[in-house]
């Protein structure tokens, strides 16, 4: 009987080790295993993340991520084209004047008050290059005399209408387009005729700064700590807890602004931290009003997070003419 080789039947090292398709499957469902739990992990938290958002913007009324970004942006542009070359912010202003004067000529008409959207406009981008180039007087006339022009403009359109309204809805017509250009175009005459002062482009930069110290301050300590109306009927969600943040902060920054930026004393810091948490406040409260006479929750759409241009820039119109008023007397 023929010996039979004890090692026939052993496997060897080669029939042990695993193959390369069986390698490439074991690789693949760990990979597959891998994503699914990174993708379930990403999901996860980009729910938490919306509903801590959700939950910030029912209790503030503001997408925040949003505004955080469009801030920023907005921050950039003004502080290239006023540090930069000054002449370039009149672009700046003009954009934001003129379409900010569109919002409300639009916004007054949605409530039934016919505001001529067009020579609105125009009277509020012309008065740009009028103030920085010119002066106080050019830019106070330009601003008459667009007044002037809507007012004929609005007249023409009532004389040549088929349907024409009362002498009372044509009164509130012209009325309604002096506001817009009182609010928007002459507050925003005061930026321009600032930045085009010796160091004006300095004081434009601090003052814009310790006014978003003021929404920052008002927004940080309203949301942790305000339980008492300051305006309930006007803007429910502002606090007296959230005023008193943002004058602390609105000090805070005017103090360091006046130090570093302006070459004054730090006490007048207090006076400019003072002065533009009032302004920046009753700017605020003033848009509100608005909004809530014409019955809209906000000016526009136009800016995600933010609602319209002009509630971004609510604060700062009102709070541009106690700065150039400040710098008048600080230099004349």
């Amino acid at each position: 009987m023929p010996r039979r080789d004890e090692g026939a039947d052993r496997p060897t090292a080669d029939d042990t080790r695993p193959s390369a398709k069986g390698l490439r499957q074991d690789f693949d469902a760990r990979a597959r295993a891998a994503r699914s739990d990174f993708e379930a992990q990403i999901r996860q938290r980009r729910a938490s993340f919306d509903a801590r958002n959700e939950a910030l913007t029912a209790r503030t009324g503001r997408n925040l991520p949003a505004a955080i970004a469009i801030a920023l942006a907005f921050a950039v542009v003004m502080l290239g084209s006023l540090l930069i070359w000054s002449p370039a912010f009149m672009v700046v202003a003009a954009f934001l004047i003129g379409f900010g004067v569109w919002e409300l000529a639009s916004a007054m008409r949605f409530a039934g008050r016919d505001v001529p959207r067009i020579p609105s406009v125009a009277t509020g981008i012309a008065m740009v290059p009028a103030a920085f180039l010119g002066g106080q007087v050019e830019a106070l006339f330009t601003i008459l005399g667009g007044i002037v022009l809507i007012s004929v403009w609005r007249l023409v359109e009532v004389a040549v209408s088929h349907d024409r309204p009362s002498a009372g809805d044509v009164v509130r017509d012209l009325t309604s387009g002096l506001f817009v250009q009182a609010y928007v175009t002459l507050l925003g005459a005061c930026v321009v005729l600032l930045s085009a002062q010796p160091g004006g482009p300095l004081w434009v930069v601090g003052f814009i700064l310790v006014v978003v110290a003021v929404d920052t301050g008002a927004y940080a300590t309203g949301l942790n700590l305000g339980k008492h109306p300051m305006a309930p009927r006007i803007s429910p969600k502002k606090t007296w807890e959230g005023f008193a943040g943002s004058v602390a902060a609105s000090i805070i920054v005017g103090i360091v602004v006046s130090w570093l930026m302006l070459g004054l004393p730090w006490w007048a810091g207090i006076v400019l931290g003072v002065l533009i948490s009032g302004s920046a406040t009753l700017g605020d409260l003033t848009e509100s009003m608005i909004k809530r006479d014409l019955g809209i929750k906000d000016i526009s759409s136009f800016l995600p997070g933010h609602g319209g241009l002009l509630d971004r820039i609510d604060s700062i119109l009102p709070s541009a003419a106690v700065a150039y008023v400040l710098y008048l007397l600080v230099n004349h």
